[in-house]
């Protein structure tokens, strides 16, 4: 009677996708990293606790940072959100080799950058090299002036 082998693959081993290491610092490397530090020191000379505190220190500097860093982010989108409304209904110009002129009808975040259209044409926000008045600008009615206030003198006789 011949046993087959027992291959890696029956008990799922094969299955597991290898382990991509880490590409960034965040403040669970740096967590691991100080546990190993300290689960592999010398017990005779033990670490400086001036020193655990300095490295602590550092990674609520650097978790800080990073929020820091996030929020700057979110900023800068919100920001950017303002200023490319603020183009509708003005004039802009596109750099490149076939610049485009015209009126900002409409905007769209739908992707990663703002797209704003003028006439039948998507553009780039990051194309538009001039901004100004349109060129023919709507007219502005002139405000109806209301009639002066009647005056009405207090009757003397009413006390």
């Amino acid at each position: 009677m011949t046993v087959p082998p027992i291959e890696a693959a029956q008990f799922g081993a094969g299955a597991a996708p290898a382990r991509v290491p880490k590409q960034t610092m965040d403040g669970e490397m740096f967590l691991h990293l100080l546990v190993t530090q300290l689960a592999n020191q010398d017990p005779s000379s033990p670490m400086d606790t001036n020193d655990m505190i300095s490295q602590t220190t550092q990674l609520a500097s650097m978790e800080r940072l990073n929020q820091l860093s996030a929020t700057q982010d979110v900023s800068l989108a919100i920001q950017q959100r303002l200023a490319v409304s603020a183009l509708i209904g003005q004039q802009i110009t596109t750099g490149g080799d076939d610049p485009v002129t015209g009126v900002v009808t409409a905007v769209s975040f739908a992707g990663v950058n703002p797209v704003v259209t003028v006439g039948d044409k998507q553009i780039p926000y990051g194309q538009i090299i001039t901004v100004g008045m349109p060129d023919d600008p709507p007219a502005v009615e002139a405000p109806i002036q209301d009639p002066e206030p009647e005056t009405t003198e207090p009757d003397p006789t009413v006390v």
